[in-house]
């Protein structure tokens, strides 16, 4: 590859702007790395993975002959979507810096923009932070999130459902002191709700069980727990029909 060819190839990608300055996304690397290189490859091997830590490494290159190599790191709770994914940045991360230290998306930095954002949701927020984080947009701009919540508990759901800030999810965490269910989480208890929905079960014996006013009150655990009682139920009691 000549240096005019990358030149002109790292022209065409597009950036993405991180607190004002400019950084190539890791799939806009990918197009340049396989229109200079067809028929070249991209590896990766996961190299350790313990305790919620895992570290990746990329190798790019082409006809068997590694040209650059990247590693990452990631730590399983350390963001809302490394909760579930973690694994995945961190192979996209690696990926991202071997391609920049081949050359390519790095006229702004070699750091790609996954690389750059993770870094910046992985930050620590204290419980002093939270505390004291006052919203910054939005009917109640200036309040912190435990004022927010005394006048107006349906807006911190509202916020957990449509913000794709990740650090704003920590804060609202650590000030309320919740556990905000990942994407994956709340499709299953979804999917339990609609069971449970469907089945013929007492519901005022149920909320005066658990001491809840909605299904959606219920951990995704004790869900469980209601439909594994109500298919025993029914088992033991067809099996006495049927005696």
């Amino acid at each position: 590859m000549k240096y005019l060819d990358l030149a002109i190839a790292n022209e065409q990608i597009k950036t993405t702007d991180i607190k004002g300055k400019e950084y190539a996304e890791v799939n806009q690397r990918i197009k340049v790395f396989r229109m200079l290189y067809p028929d070249g490859f991209i590896r990766t091997t996961l190299i350790s993975n313990e305790n919620g830590v895992c570290v990746m490494k990329a190798e790019v290159g082409t006809n068997d002959y590694v040209l650059a190599t990247g590693t990452a790191y990631e730590k399983e709770d350390s963001s809302f979507i490394n909760k579930t994914s973690y694994i995945e940045n961190c192979e996209t991360s690696a990926v991202g810096r071997a391609l920049g230290m081949l050359g390519i998306g790095i006229d702004t930095s070699i750091a790609s923009y996954e690389e750059v954002s993770n870094a910046i949701n992985n930050q620590t927020i204290t419980q002093e932070d939270a505390d004291n984080y006052t919203l910054k947009f939005g009917k109640y701009k200036g309040l912190t999130l435990k004022e927010i919540a005394k006048r107006d508990e349906k807006y911190i759901n509202w916020l957990i459902q449509n913000t794709q800030d990740e650090n704003l999810l920590k804060v609202i965490e650590l000030a309320l002191g919740i556990v905000i269910p990942s994407p994956e989480e709340q499709e299953e208890k979804t999917r339990l709700m609609c069971e449970i929905s469907k089945r013929d079960i007492d519901r005022e014996e149920l909320y005066k069980k658990y001491n809840i006013i909605d299904i959606k009150d219920l951990p995704i655990e004790k869900m469980k727990e209601v439909l594994d009682e109500d298919t025993t139920r029914h088992t033991t009691g067809n099996r006495k029909n049927n005696e």
